[in-house]
C-alpha cells in the first residue's frame, strides 16, 4: 500500500511539472506564483491575486485555462454588475409557456473574476456563495456547479476610489492571496522578445491535464502523510497570529486547514508522500497575508504584512 502511495504522488509530480513547464512558456519569471496557483486548483481552494496593472495577472489565469482541458470563463466585474449576471436567471420561453433557467458564466470549471473589488457587495456575495457551497441560488432554488470549480479573483492594490473592498470574513474564503511583482530585467526582455501582435501569448499552449485527472489527484492527496509534529507546527503558526501584540485580528482555523492541504499539494508536486516543515513554510505567507489584520501602527513603522508574518512565525519552533 505504501508503494502505491509513492506511485500516486510521483504521478502528481509528473503532471505538476508538465503543467508548470507549459505555463512558464508564456508567463515569464513567475514560477512560485504558478506553483501556488496550480496547488490551489489541486486542493479545491480559490485564489485572490493582487498586483498593479499590466503584470500578467489575467494572462496567468487565461494560460491555466489553456493548459487545463476544462471550460473557462472570464467575468469583468463592474459597479453595475448584478448577481443574475454571474449566476444566471430564469427566462420565459414563449414556445413552452414556462420559465427555464439560463446559466450564467459561473457554470464553468475555471473562473477569472477580474477586479472583484469593483462590483457591489450583493454581486460579490453571489460569487462567494458559489466558492463556499459549490452552488448558486436562483429564486430560492440551489443549482450545483461543475467540479472542479476554481475561482481566481484579481484586484488592483493602488486604485481604491469607487471600489468595494472585501470584508475579512469574505477574504477568508480565499485559500491564498498571491502578490504579483514586477519581473526582473532578463524576464522583461524575454517578454519583449516573445511578443506577437497577431496572437495572444496563451494561444500557443495546448491542454496538458483534464478535469478527471485533477479530481483523481485531489483524492490521492488524501494519502499524503503528515506527522503529528508537523500538525503541531501548523497549529502553532495559526495560534501565534492570534496572540501577537501587533495583530488586531489573527488567522482562523480555516487558515490551518489551508496550510495543511497546500502543504500536501506541495509535497506531492515534488513526488513525496509526506509533508515537511519546509512545505508549510512555502505556503505560509500566501495563506496568511489576507487573513492577518495588523494594528494601524504597523504600517507607520514601515512593516508590510509579509514582514509581520515573518516576525510572528519566527517564534514558532520548527520540528526536526
Amino acid at each position: 500500500m505504501e508503494n502505491q502511495g509513492r506511485i500516486d504522488t510521483r504521478r502528481i509530480g509528473d503532471i505538476s511539472e508538465r503543467v508548470i513547464r507549459h505555463l512558464e512558456k508564456v508567463v515569464v519569471g513567475q514560477r512560485e506564483p504558478l506553483r501556488l496557483l496550480w496547488s490551489s486548483l489541486l486542493t479545491g481552494g480559490h485564489v485572490l491575486v493582487e498586483g498593479v496593472p499590466g503584470l500578467g495577472k489575467t494572462l496567468m489565469v487565461r494560460a491555466l485555462g489553456q493548459v487545463v482541458d476544462a471550460s473557462f470563463a472570464r467575468i469583468q466585474f463592474t459597479p453595475d454588475l448584478m448577481p443574475a449576471d454571474v449566476t444566471g436567471t430564469k427566462v420565459f420561453d414563449l414556445q413552452s409557456g414556462r420559465f427555464t433557467f439560463k446559466q450564467g458564466p459561473l457554470f464553468h470549471h475555471l473562473i477569472l473574476a477580474d477586479e472583484i473589488n469593483r462590483t457591489p457587495p450583493k454581486t460579490q456575495a453571489a460569487l462567494l456563495e458559489a466558492m463556499e457551497e459549490g452552488q448558486v441560488t436562483v429564486d430560492g432554488e440551489g443549482k450545483r456547479l461543475p467540479q472542479p470549480f476554481f475561482v481566481v479573483a484579481t484586484q488592483n492594490p493602488i486604485e481604491y476610489e469607487g471600489t468595494y473592498p472585501l470584508p475579512e470574513a469574505q477574504l477568508d474564503r480565499f485559500s491564498i492571496k498571491l502578490t504579483v511583482d514586477y519581473p526582473g530585467e532578463e524576464e522583461e526582455i524575454a517578454v519583449l522578445r516573445e511578443h506577437r501582435m497577431t496572437e495572444r501569448r496563451e494561444s500557443r499552449l495546448s491542454p496538458q491535464v483534464g478535469v478527471d485527472e485533477i479530481l483523481d489527484c485531489r483524492k490521492m492527496l488524501e494519502g499524503v502523510q503528515v506527522e503529528e509534529s508537523v500538525l503541531q507546527y501548523i497549529a502553532g503558526i495559526v495560534r501565534a497570529t492570534r496572540h501577537h501584540p501587533r495583530v488586531m485580528l489573527g488567522a482562523s482555523p480555516r487558515a490551518g486547514l489551508n496550510l495543511l492541504s497546500l502543504g500536501k499539494a506541495m509535497a506531492a508536486a515534488e513526488g513525496r508522500d509526506y509533508v515537511t516543515p519546509d512545505d508549510v513554510k512555502t505556503v505560509m505567507k500566501p495563506v496568511l497575508r489576507h487573513r492577518v489584520v495588523p494594528n494601524p501602527d504597523v504600517e507607520l513603522e514601515g512593516l508590510n504584512i509579509d514582514d509581520l508574518i515573518e516576525e510572528i512565525t519566527s517564534t514558532v519552533v520548527v520540528p526536526r
